[in-house]
């Protein structure tokens, strides 16, 4: 069930960690996203060495605090009243660091509990211990190296994507069908197919362009295929889920369950080769288009986070048919929703070189999802899939109503059936209808409501490398 507005959600509460309190801030204290990270050994001294090396961490202001370090993890665990502590003696390093994957949901709320008390403006204690142990480091410490969020053992082994904004797939679907843009299953079933886990990228690892099959040239059907980079590169603006418990094979999971199994959310951007795709997404969808990579932003906010941020499923049409009751609940309809802003910047080479900010493509809401997070996973299981821990699941691409808010260059640059696409102007005179080489891609995504503190979700980027004949 959707998670309770509670002490941690004050907008009043501040941090000993000043860069906190800043307003624009994505990770105040009311937020506390769990990141993964490592440094390079020889960026360390000698007598803090191999204490950075893949530890769970909390994103606070500009600073990331190891919250695994064992003198640490006792010192978050005892703010919490001691019949609220579980027993964690024995596994401590174990529970701090698998709190999003524990089967037990309490769990994780009480981290947080614990979480945000340690770091509050006051507690003097907390603030000389993470400073005596040299703990904690600025967010843009070159040392450090964000990977993709996993538990203690295993990473992301399992990724789904879906296909749950009404408005992108009925603009890409007039491309093709103008006459009949939805299929008629869209409105009954939420569409998805199994992506490449393997290829899942943290934000800021460079994405090199994939090559493949293209389609025969349209004026000329009997040349044949052909083969080489990519020449329709895009970018999909995407919301992701982990997975926190999980079901065992054969057991499904119901809507009205389906949000104790989400842990949190991250910013995705599913690379898509677009030529690629055309060629062979028939009979059976999505292959190399798409699993050359996905990136993702390297911070994990949580649900509990996101409770001040829930709005109501989206308001089907008149004359849209009702979800079947397996993907059918009030309360889900009541606040299944997220009300997240999305955003997507640009940066050629030479706007980075000249020293020009991105500029702003598109700016949209995860309020217009035509699928709620739990319909998905409850669909997801329906037929008894075993979702495991640290599994990631991805809206696709998040589209709105307006032209200013298609979550990608193949809806954005679209200018109508039968009129050539509409390229964008970059500030230097550089046009784009797809992704050149050197260009970089800036997701950003943020929460805003009167009465509570605005949260981040951070950022995803990725800047595009040139392609590797594989001849």
């Amino acid at each position: 069930m959707p998670y309770e507005i509670n002490e941690t959600h004050d907008p009043n509460l501040k941090s000993w960690v000043e860069s906190a309190n800043d307003p624009s801030s994505d990770f105040p204290i009311q937020n506390l996203p769990l990141c993964y990270t490592d440094v390079r050994e020889e960026d360390v001294p000698e007598d803090r060495r191999r204490r950075w090396d893949g530890h769970i961490c909390v994103a606070i202001g500009s600073k990331i605090i190891d919250i695994s370090r064992a003198e640490i993890a006792v010192a978050i665990v005892a703010e919490l009243p001691k019949s609220e502590r579980g027993c964690v003696d024995d596994q401590l390093m174990y529970h701090i660091g698998c709190a999003a994957y524990r089967a037990d949901p309490i769990w994780p709320q009480r981290l947080r509990l614990a979480l945000s008390r340690f770091l509050r403006s006051g507690n003097r204690r907390a603030q000389d211990l993470v400073e005596q142990l040299g703990a904690m480091r600025d967010v843009n410490d070159p040392a450090l190296t964000f990977n993709t969020p996993e538990p203690v053992d295993f990473g992301i082994r399992n990724y789904t994507d879906f296909y749950a904004s009404v408005h992108h797939a009925t603009t890409v679907g007039a491309m093709f069908r103008p006459d009949n843009p939805l299929l008629p299953n869209y409105k009954h079933v939420p569409i998805g197919y199994h992506g490449r886990a393997s290829s899942i990228v943290a934000s800021g690892t460079e994405i090199r362009r994939p090559n493949g099959q293209q389609s025969p040239p349209d004026d000329n059907p009997s040349a044949g295929p052909s083969f080489g980079p990519c020449k329709l590169l895009d970018y999909e603006l995407e919301l992701g889920f982990f997975v926190g418990p999980g079901n065992e094979l054969g057991q499904p999971i119901s809507i009205s369950e389906a949000e104790d199994h989400i842990f949190g959310v991250c910013l995705v951007n599913d690379w898509s080769a677009r030529d690629m795709q055309k060629w062979e997404y028939q009979p059976l969808g999505p292959f190399l288009a798409k699993n050359f990579a996905t990136s993702i932003s390297p911070y994990v906010v949580t649900m509990e986070a996101l409770a001040p941020f829930r709005a109501p499923a989206y308001a089907r049409p008149e004359g849209d048919p009702r979800p079947l009751p397996y993907l059918w609940s009030e309360r889900d309809q009541k606040q299944g929703g997220l009300d997240i802003t999305l955003e997507v910047y640009l940066a050629s080479k030479e706007m980075r070189d000249r020293g020009m900010a991105p500029i702003r493509l598109s700016k949209g809401s995860t309020k217009d999802l035509y699928w709620t997070p739990a319909q998905m996973l409850a669909h997801h299981t329906s037929n008894g899939c075993n979702m495991q821990a640290g599994d990631l699941f991805a809206s696709g691409t998040v589209s709105g109503p307006t032209p200013d808010s298609r979550g990608c260059l193949l809806e954005l640059t679209w200018d109508g059936q039968g009129k050539p696409r509409k390229a964008i102007e970059l500030p230097t005179g550089e046009k784009r209808v797809f992704l050149a080489d050197g260009d970089e891609v800036i997701f950003k995504g943020y929460c805003e409501r009167e009465g509570f503190r605005r949260i981040g979700l951070g950022e995803c980027r990725g800047v595009i490398a040139p392609a590797v004949s594989p001849v």
